[in-house]
């Protein structure tokens, strides 16, 4: 049996990319320690690998298939196939951004004030180049953690840092000068698993799946019946995904004559005021009902 061999990142997507999985259909368990996750499905084996090396294992073949971020690729300038970008993250769907961040109190406002300046980073290499590529001399040394406090200490003059929100970045007393690089999970694959129309395959599978388990994120069903009269009231107040499903009851006996069944997909935080304007509309017997894919 041919196995396609699926890496996952271990950190602080684990456990969101373990709960995407399970929403598109796959259930992954394993113990703290173990580092070889169990997949309800024998045609993959799965690995728990930091997002910093995925690449640069998938690249190689040691991995067929692997999730990491924008970042890390660039960063280990990996030569994959981007199969598709999966927006999420641990706590939103937004996009991470790599900023350039000093003390507030710091005289350093722009870029070229980075002249002969020393930076704290994870992201080494592209940060070396992203100054070169400007001609603005700089010191890049790796941070092995704790990069705010280095800054914050003034071991540094400067960090380049990956943030969402900013919100630590500012309870640190720091701020942001400039922004390096957005970045986002992405499904990477070997070239040559790519290559395999059975490996293809089962990626654009998993790749299908998993989008559709993103799309469903923060979206809701609902059904409701609506009487003719009330009909384009109704339908005017639905936002979908394209246009509302309309479709008369069924048997059409006496008392469903005139009478039909509506359904469609919201976002989940609009439903606790479209229900009453709904309900004022015409609209009768409203399920909302949870989705985990929309394909």
């Amino acid at each position: 049996m041919k196995v396609l061999k699926l890496g996952l990142p271990k950190g602080s997507l684990e456990a969101n990319t373990v709960d995407l999985f399970k929403k598109a259909g796959w259930r992954i368990t394993y113990d703290s320690r173990s580092y070889f996750p169990d997949i309800d499905d024998d045609e993959i084996s799965c690995t728990l690998v930091r997002a910093q090396e995925m690449s640069r294992y998938v690249e190689e073949g040691n991995l067929d298939l692997g999730l990491t971020g924008r970042d890390w690729i660039v960063e280990n300038e990996s030569d994959v196939v981007v199969v598709q970008d999966l927006v999420y993250s641990k706590v939103s769907a937004r996009q991470a951004r790599w900023v350039l961040v000093v003390r507030q109190d710091s005289p350093i406002k722009s870029l070229e004030d980075m002249e002969g300046k020393r930076i704290s980073t994870e992201l080494v290499n592209f940060t070396k180049s992203y100054f070169r590529e400007r001609n603005i001399n700089v010191h890049v040394e790796f941070s092995w953690g704790a990069t705010e406090a280095k800054v914050v200490d003034g071991l540094v003059d400067a960090i380049v840092e990956v943030t969402e929100t900013g919100s630590t970045i500012r309870a640190n007393k720091l701020k942001i000068i400039h922004e390096l690089m957005k970045t986002n999970t992405q499904l990477i694959a070997n070239k040559e698993a790519w290559a395999d129309p059975w490996k293809k395959r089962k990626i654009e599978q998993i790749k299908t799946l998993l989008m559709g388990s993103l799309l469903a994120m923060g979206k809701v069903g609902l059904k409701m019946n609506v009487a003719q009269e009330n009909l384009g009231r109704v339908t005017l107040l639905l936002p979908s995904l394209k246009a509302p499903s309309v479709s008369g009851l069924y048997p059409a006996g006496e008392s469903s004559q005139g009478w039909f069944a509506v359904e469609t997909i919201v976002d989940g935080n609009i439903v606790r005021d479209l229900i009453p304007l709904l309900q004022e509309a015409g609209a009768e017997g409203i399920i909302e009902y949870p989705l985990n894919k929309v394909i």
